[in-house]
C-alpha cells in the first residue's frame, strides 16, 4: 500500500551531506510507489516560537504568521515523516529544532507515524551521534504510537559532497524502498 512520505531536510546547504540522503531515501520511496515530498526548511520562514501560549492554553491556532503552520500541517497528514539534520554540537541544526517547537499548537495530531533520522556529522565515531538520536526521540516521546523505525548516520563527513561512496546513501535508499 502507498504511504504518505514527508521528507524534512534541515540541512543549510542544498545538495549537502544530509540533504543528499534526503534524496536518495526520496528515489527509493518513489521507486516503491510511495508518494512522497520533500521540503528544504531553508526554503521557508519559520519563526521561533514565542512562547505566548495561545495554542497550548487558549486551543487556538498559532498567530505568527509563517510557513509552519503549512508543514506542520503536512506533517499531521504524512504516514512516514523523515527528518534529516547535519550534526552540529551533538544536536540537530536549528532549523529542525525550530521546527519541532512550532509544532506544539498540533503536535497531539502528529500520532501513528513512522518516523526516519537522516544524520551526518563531522565527527568520525558513530557513537557520538546517538545523542542526536536522543535530543530527537525526546519530540518522539511527546507523540502518540510514534515508531522510530531507523537511525541512519553518517559519520565523518563534513564538507559537502563527502557523503558520496558513504555507504550512509545506499542505506538511506533502502529504507526509502522499504519504508
Amino acid at each position: 500500500m502507498a504511504k504518505r512520505v514527508l521528507i524534512l531536510s534541515s540541512s543549510p546547504r542544498r545538495g549537502g551531506n544530509s540533504d543528499r540522503l534526503c534524496d536518495e531515501f526520496r528515489r527509493g520511496a518513489e521507486e516503491a510507489g510511495h508518494q512522497v515530498e520533500k521540503i528544504f526548511l531553508r526554503d521557508f520562514t519559520i519563526h521561533y516560537c514565542t512562547g505566548c501560549g495561545v495554542c497550548s492554553r487558549e486551543g487556538r491556532p498559532c498567530p505568527q504568521q509563517d510557513d509552519a503552520a503549512r508543514i506542520v500541517d503536512l506533517m499531521v497528514r504524512a504516514d512516514v515523516i523523515v527528518m534529516a539534520s547535519p550534526v552540529y554540537f551533538y544536536t540537530m541544526s536549528a532549523q529542525m529544532k525550530t521546527l519541532i517547537d512550532r509544532s506544539c499548537a498540533r503536535y497531539t495530531e502528529i500520532s501513528g507515524k513512522e518516523f526516519y533520522l537522516l544524520l551526518t556529522a563531522a565527527e568520525p565515531d558513530r557513537q557520538l551521534m546517538l545523542r542526536t538520536v536522543d535530543t530527537f526521540q525526546g519530540f518522539f516521546d511527546c507523540l502518540e504510537e510514534a515508531r522510530l523505525r531507523r537511525s541512519i548516520l553518517c559519520s565523518g563527513v563534513w564538507n559537502v559532497g563527502e557523503v558520496e561512496g558513504h555507504a550512509a546513501l545506499q542505506e538511506a535508499y533502502e529504507a526509502g524502498r522499504n519504508c
